[in-house]
């Protein structure tokens, strides 16, 4: 039987920072300025507004049940940093509301909205990083993606809408219009920092010069390349694909060295989320 993966302190250390990065912004952009917020965050911002119940109290309570479903999605070291950092984020929202910060943006709602965006997205991406999440969407979005078979973005970007659209009961379009810009910065900057600022790019290349490109590809880029054995659907002809991952400025020396071999080569570029292995640094 395969044994669980150990835990790691330094990931309850750094699921508690971001939580309490994603804390600090909550309570001094989000509530000090009548931002509204998906998932559970936004549930309990509604709870605020209208029932005065506090969302340091709120968080805990409405994670209480999704926690039992997630164990069953989880496993036992994910739904303990699961637990984990949705206590941190209550603990850290309890926090900041008693510790008072002077930071002046002369009522300016776009800076906040920004500001909103960026700490949760640092706060966010940290916790995700270290396997961590704090409960509510992640684990009504795993749960309808394992029973259901949708995706969890889409089971999210409907749970997000939901609640942006109920939050209308306390804030206004103009409200509602920076917390869209607030959402957006939150998602690309929780991208950058889940994923530690990698850019990487994969690169298919078909032609019929394969083995001068893939050599002048070790040569010239230094980035090793694999050959893919495929076949044409119209000729049924066999045909060798060069792949190689690359950083963004090594796309373009790759690209000068197709233009110089052959500029009819068939060449798809994707976006590359990560890689595991020997020979490989980000730059």
């Amino acid at each position: 039987m395969v044994k669980e993966t150990k835990f790691h302190p330094i990931n309850f250390i750094m699921i508690a920072l971001g939580t309490a990065i994603y804390a600090f912004g909550f309570v001094n952009f989000n509530m000090a300025n009548h931002l509204a917020e998906g998932g559970v965050s936004g549930l309990t911002l509604i709870g605020h507004a209208l029932f005065n119940i506090n969302p340091a109290y709120s968080q805990i309570i409405l994670n209480l049940p999704l926690f039992v479903l997630g164990i069953k999605i989880f496993g036992k070291r994910g739904m303990i940093y699961t637990i984990h950092g949705t206590v941190c984020l209550s603990v850290f929202i309890w926090l900041f509301q008693r510790i008072t910060f002077s930071i002046d943006i002369s009522h300016d709602m776009l800076i906040a909205a920004l500001l909103a965006g960026i700490f949760a997205g640092i706060g966010g991406g940290l916790v995700f990083r270290f396997g961590g999440t704090t409960g509510g969407g992640d684990i009504i979005g795993r749960y309808v993606e394992q029973k259901k078979g949708i995706a969890i973005g889409q089971t999210l970007f409907m749970l997000d809408i939901l609640i942006l659209t109920l939050s209308l009961s306390y804030i206004d379009i103009q409200h509602m219009m920076y917390t869209v810009i607030a959402s957006f910065v939150f998602s690309q900057v929780v991208a950058v920092v889940q994923n530690g600022g990698y850019t990487v790019r994969g690169m298919l290349i078909i032609s019929e010069h394969h083995e001068l490109i893939a050599s002048k590809i070790m040569a010239e880029v230094d980035r090793g390349a694999t050959y893919l054995k495929a076949e044409g659907v119209y000729s049924g002809q066999d045909k060798k694909v060069i792949y190689v991952v690359l950083s963004p400025t090594q796309v373009l020396a790759v690209k000068a060295i197709l233009s110089e071999i052959d500029p009819e080569a068939f060449v798809s570029i994707i976006n590359v989320h990560e890689v595991i292995g020997s020979g490989f640094t980000s730059e």
